[in-house]
């Protein structure tokens, strides 16, 4: 192979390389939630965009036989009051913002509270960081979902 083959081929190498890593990972997708107590699956949701906003909607839950396998969200409020939480939109209005997606809110289905969000895909695309908080980022609580397969 003469040098000059040699070096356009290591460049291309180098080329394909860069653009792999600069690939960032996708929020968009299927993710399992992770119950905070148990650390067992909680449920899937699917993050898909809309208008250049990511939103998050419940597709699953993992309950027992014996439970109620798609209840209501008695706790919620105003129109989300007593819906059925599977095919409920519980992430709203993230915007791109770096390598996080902010101004967004998140609902939890558990208590029917609305918290300002943020997320971040961390792992390589295996694991999505998902911030509620209440005023500032500080105050909140951190999970971690992982990429439903």
């Amino acid at each position: 192979m003469t040098a000059t083959r040699w070096l356009g081929l290591a460049t291309l190498t180098v080329l394909f390389a860069t653009s792999a890593l600069a690939q960032e990972a996708s929020v968009l997708g299927r993710w399992t939630t992770i119950d905070d107590e148990t650390k067992k699956p909680k449920s899937i949701v699917v993050l898909y965009e809309e208008g250049g906003k990511v939103y998050g909607k419940i597709e699953k839950l993992f309950r027992a036989p014996t439970e109620e396998q798609n209840p209501l969200c008695d706790k919620c409020e105003g129109a989300l009051k007593n819906q059925p939480i599977i095919g409920m939109v519980i992430l709203r209005d993230l915007k791109k913002d770096g390598n996080e997606w902010t101004g967004g809110t998140i609902l939890d289905p558990a208590n029917g509270k609305t918290y300002k969000s943020k997320i971040a895909v961390e792992d390589g695309g295996k694991k999505l960081k998902v911030r509620g908080f209440i005023g500032i980022a500080l105050i909140g609580r951190t999970q971690y979902w992982m990429r439903a397969e």
